[in-house]
């Protein structure tokens, strides 16, 4: 299962945010996904718990936020909403676009507890 492996480089990123801010343990994660970042966000949330098992993180949880999947048109120069599998400009149909956002895998952020 990819995703475990995923959730726990995660967890590494969240155990380093904890230890420089001296938090004694972590209460949220909340992860940003693209539909292109290559990962099954249902997954991620499976995997999770079990990653986060005696990490400073074992009671945290985790939120994700699913991303839209925008491109921009390199002939008319709109930015739309696209389909993952039909990356077309949602204004005028040309394929010649560039993508803006939705392949993205980003910690968004961490809630702490401190002493």
């Amino acid at each position: 299962m990819h995703e475990l492996s995923v959730c726990q480089a995660l967890l590494d990123q969240v155990a380093q945010v904890a230890r420089d801010n001296a938090a004694l343990s972590v209460d949220k994660v909340v992860l940003r996904v693209g539909p292109l970042a290559g990962v099954e966000p249902r997954l991620l949330q499976d995997a999770f718990p079990i990653a986060r098992a005696g990490t400073v993180a074992a009671a945290a949880d985790l939120v994700i936020e699913e991303l839209p999947l925008t491109v921009r048109c390199r002939s008319c120069g709109a930015e739309t909403a696209a389909q993952p599998n039909r990356l077309v400009c949602g204004a005028c149909g040309d394929w010649h676009t560039q993508l803006i956002s939705g392949d993205e895998l980003l910690l968004a952020s961490v809630e702490l507890t401190k002493a």
